[in-house]
């Protein structure tokens, strides 16, 4: 019985290595801490990227709380199967999706699995997911590095790197320095840094209010990493993805909106000073 579970193991990740060898740059975005926008940060990225012309995916991996779907307003989709395997949905620009979200009856419905189940449910799904050629695969963890984290990161072949989030408090800074080591552990080259919801300017008098501090820039310098940028507190843009709708596009003159376009040009920079040194 043990030799052929682990027979159908291998199998399923071969298969995963089969359907991702298509796939250019395959990037994780972490965080040990819940709360710092990393699906916001994921989503977003996808949406730039697409409009700089790449071809995008997403997965969504966060088995409790997955966010995509509703962020690129593709919430009450459902997978479809096909005769290439289980088509990824697609939602604007062509970015192809794959969430545990539609997989799911309802919103509402929680998933109450151990860690194994989970892993396994994720490998059969990752086994049979059709992507096609992209350029870009963005995968949303679920915070901190425990077993879920490990096993997409075991899963999934040559990933390109991570790109680690963090907001400008004390107990979030903290535990970076926690996902940086784990990148460095599991071999996974750290792209940079994001700090998220870093400040806010007053509509009023327009200057800018560091609510918990502005350390993010130096924590990256301590840690060795590069720092690809601050995006600051924006509750239109916040309140726009809550309902499916992109800031960058609909706020295009935006401090956010050109913060982040600055973000997605440093990443693809870095990239690019990867790809040369290879």
């Amino acid at each position: 019985m043990e030799k052929k579970i682990r027979e159908t193991i291998e199998k399923q990740l071969n298969e995963i290595k089969k359907r991702m060898q298509h796939i250019k740059h395959k990037i994780i975005v972490l965080s040990c801490k819940g709360g710092v926008g990393k699906s916001f940060i994921t989503a977003n990225l996808a949406l730039a990227l697409a409009k700089k012309g790449y071809k995008i995916a997403v997965l969504d991996s966060d088995f409790h709380g997955p966010a995509i779907p509703k962020m690129l307003g593709i919430a009450n989709e459902k997978l479809m199967g096909g005769p290439l395997g289980i088509m990824p949905v697609t939602a604007r620009n062509d970015i192809q999706v794959v969430s545990i979200d539609f997989l799911l009856p309802s919103e509402e419905v929680p998933v109450i699995w151990r860690g194994p189940l989970k892993a396994n449910a994720l490998r059969q799904l990752l086994s049979q997911v059709y992507w096609g050629e992209r350029d870009f695969l963005l995968i949303d963890l679920p915070p901190g590095t425990g077993d879920e984290v490990l096993n997409v990161v075991q899963m999934i072949p040559n990933i390109t790197g991570a790109i680690i989030v963090t907001i400008p408090s004390e107990v979030s800074q903290r535990v970076v320095k926690k996902a940086i080591s784990f990148a460095n552990e599991v071999k996974v080259k750290v792209l940079g840094l994001i700090e998220n919801m870093a400040y806010i300017r007053c509509p009023y008098c327009k200057n800018i209010v560091y609510l918990w501090g502005k350390d993010g820039e130096k924590l990256a310098k301590e840690m060795n990493v590069p720092f690809l940028g601050k995006l600051p507190i924006d509750p239109k843009a916040s309140e726009l993805m809550d309902k499916g709708i992109s800031f960058i596009d609909e706020m295009p003159e935006s401090e956010i909106t050109k913060a982040f376009l600055s973000i997605v040009d440093k990443l693809l920079l870095e990239l690019s000073r990867i790809t040369s040194e290879k």
